[in-house]
């Protein structure tokens, strides 16, 4: 099984820097699987990532987690998505880092309740329809045909 700097350095090596909808959907996916899963805790098998780790750091964690959400909302108002799905977005964030700074009970909150991989299924679901080139299964991407339109 590979480290977390070794998971860590695939990840970032992979990084595309362009603006097209691909690019943006594999930073996407990378920064959400950096800030919800990037260890596995042993025995539970259960996945945390940045978001929960700093989290633990009153009142500056939820700072620098929230911040980091707010990339993934940035990303997805550069790429056109509407209002009301940006607006879900940041509620995601904003009941995060709210239930986040209770003090031990954010923590277990921010434990279960993922807003970033709830704010990437968003930003997917608007690819999937809107970009269906940068549709991916299992790590290969997918190009529908186009449908007659």
């Amino acid at each position: 099984m590979p480290t977390p700097q070794e998971q860590f350095e695939a990840i970032a090596s992979q990084l595309p820097i362009g603006r097209d909808p691909a690019s943006v959907r594999r930073r996407l996916e990378a920064m959400e699987g950096v800030l919800e899963r990037l260890f596995v805790i042993p025995g539970i098998n259960r996945p945390i990532g940045l978001d929960s780790i700093v989290g633990l750091i009153p009142v500056i964690g939820d700072i620098v987690t929230a911040s980091m959400g707010a990339w993934l909302v940035w990303e997805a108002r550069n790429l056109g998505m509407s209002k009301f799905d940006l607006a879900r977005m940041a509620g995601n964030i904003g009941v995060d880092t709210l239930v986040g700074a209770v003090p031990l009970v954010g923590d277990l909150f921010d434990f279960a309740f993922r807003s970033n991989t709830r704010n990437l299924k968003i930003v997917k679901r608007y690819l999937d329809k809107h970009h269906p080139s940068t549709m991916t299964v299992e790590g290969e991407t997918v190009a529908r045909p186009n449908s007659g339109r």
